[in-house]
């Protein structure tokens, strides 16, 4: 097997670790099928027995988190799927889809949810409830938190996105049989009916929830500035190596939770040689991915003058010009020739400025400050810090 099969495979350890997150997934899916069956039955016959509409959309509620646990659990049978052919890095951004589709349906659940409520406010209709019914509702909101504050221990553990919308899906829940239940309490102790107005009130934060939810997952399927502390340690344990001067161009990208893959630059001397700087680019991928699961598909090189001090001085002058404009983040990957009249480097840009615009006046100043060289400028993302 060649290193990039080994990379994209992954070690034994790290097919385990697949494995249980898999397994993980599936039992708490189960769970939350289970307990979502069973509390939509019980209030379903407490919402008839009662006549309390805000009863009966819990149960509906219930049943609509039953099918996002069903949701959670295919996708992460589909994600869990060997790569092949047609998709040779895997199936894991499925559970992105999978997430994306849960919070569809917190949405919707919501919005029925608050249409109901409306319709119980313009025609009002009399609750009777009992102190069956009361218990009934209070199991359900202790054992939605804990099978929310679960769900979602899960999903964090996991880094399952539907696992997690799943698990706020459940402590909503709990706060919306909660309102029931004190709004049945005034209305038992009062004679004032509160349920429709509490569950309007109740339909704007699952629906916040849930476009929040749904926003979170775009971002995984648009793609996402990678987290900091992950970037940073790619870069400290490139940089540690004593022969890179820096590290430079980094691109993660993201094909499912746990499944990483990337790209760098490193700067070396210009003395070493093809041989050395395989030896060292090998190391380098084996380290990061054992310290991060990430496997870096290429690493790039930039080479720095180590025996020209005329090439000192010209670098230190191109790098006051290019750092003069805030949005130049970086300047990097400088060479220049002195014999050839040559010189190339790359500078990072903000998004504040359009690429052509920044290289348009860069191209002006190093015209400039030396007009007898040849330079070529490659514009850089600000893609991770």
């Amino acid at each position: 097997m060649s290193n990039s099969e080994e990379k994209a495979c992954g070690t034994a350890d790290m097919k385990y670790t697949a494995e249980k997150r898999s397994l993980i997934i599936i039992h708490t899916s189960i769970i939350g099928i289970i307990a979502n069956v069973f509390l939509a039955g019980f209030k379903a016959m407490v919402g008839v027995i009662t006549n309390s509409i805000a009863v009966t959309l819990d149960a509906v509620n219930n049943l609509s988190d039953a099918l996002s646990s069903v949701i959670t659990l295919v996708g992460a049978k589909l994600a869990g799927r060997r790569p092949d052919k047609k998709h040779p890095l895997g199936h894991g951004r499925i559970e992105y889809l999978a997430a994306m589709i849960v919070a569809a349906i917190i949405l919707y659940a919501g919005i029925t949810a608050g249409i109901e409520s409306i319709k119980k406010i313009i025609h009002p209709e009399k609750a009777e409830y009992t102190t069956v019914s009361l218990i009934i509702i209070s199991v359900a909101i202790v054992v939605k938190i804990f099978l929310g504050l679960f769900v979602q221990r899960q999903g964090r553990r996991t880094k399952s996105g539907a696992l997690e919308a799943s698990g706020k899906d459940a402590l909503f829940d709990a706060i919306i049989s909660a309102s029931v239940l004190a709004s049945a309490i005034i209305y038992l102790t009062t004679g004032l009916s509160l349920e429709a107005y509490v569950g309007l009130i109740i339909t704007g934060f699952i629906i916040k929830a849930g476009i929040e939810m749904l926003q979170d997952t775009l971002d995984d399927i648009l793609g996402h500035r990678e987290d900091r502390e992950l970037t940073q340690k790619i870069k400290q344990l490139v940089s540690e190596e004593p022969e890179v001067r820096g590290a430079y161009d980094l691109f993660v990208n993201d094909y499912g939770p746990n499944k990483h893959y990337a790209s760098i630059h490193v700067e070396l001397p210009d003395t070493m040689t093809v041989e050395q700087v395989d030896v060292l680019t090998r190391k380098i991928e084996a380290k990061v991915y054992t310290e991060t699961g990430v496997a870096l598909t290429a690493v790039g090189v930039y080479s720095y003058n180590t025996r020209d001090n005329e090439a000192a001085e010209i670098r230190n002058k191109v790098m006051e010009r290019v750092l003069f404009y805030d949005w130049a983040i970086q300047m990097h990957g400088f060479y220049v020739d002195t014999k050839a009249k040559q010189m190339r480097f790359d500078v990072v840009m903000s998004f504040d400025i359009k690429a052509s615009e920044g290289l348009e006046m860069l191209y002006k100043d190093m015209g400039e400050l030396f007009p007898e060289y040849t330079v070529y400028i490659s514009p850089d993302i600000d893609v991770t810090d």
